[in-house]
């Protein structure tokens, strides 16, 4: 199942500047998404860096953002939230094994670990190329309704 952007800004309620999942590649509702984040030199976090900056490396934290909104796509191809709202709770075993740069695309590969009622555990990697950049040992991503 190919998705582009206009029916992952239906899924997620992320908006420029922090939607950072571009396309799904693949899905299997329920047990993985293969979906790509492209990086460049125009992202907002590049906004104030010099010319003559030679670090141009992306954040390691917005990789695992990108890598946790795929997550939250994968669980949305599945479920209605209703009243309930999606809540990044902890990631272990994240891995950086290389930094990324303007140029790359990112691929995530997340699968689901377990699901438990309103808690979702998963795994899996980020690659450039082939090659892993980050490998995720466990992300917890919980549902909770709203209260007013």
């Amino acid at each position: 199942m190919i998705m582009e952007a206009d029916r992952i800004r239906d899924l997620l309620p992320h908006r420029f500047p922090m939607l950072l999942v571009d396309r799904v590649l693949d899905a299997e509702p329920g047990v993985s998404v293969t979906a790509v984040k492209a990086i460049t030199v125009n992202e907002p976090c590049y906004a104030d860096v010099r010319a003559d900056d030679s670090d141009l490396a992306y954040p390691e934290v917005l990789m695992m953002e990108s890598w946790g909104q795929a997550a939250g796509v994968l669980v949305l191809l599945g479920e209605d939230l209703g009243d309930r709202v999606m809540l990044f709770g902890s990631m272990s075993g994240v891995d950086v094994h290389r930094r990324v740069f303007p140029g790359d695309v990112l691929e995530h590969r997340v699968r689901i670990f377990r699901a438990l009622a309103d808690t979702v555990i998963f795994e899996g990697d980020c690659r450039v190329a082939g090659e892993p950049v980050m490998t995720v040992g466990r992300m917890v991503m919980a549902f909770r309704g709203v209260t007013t």
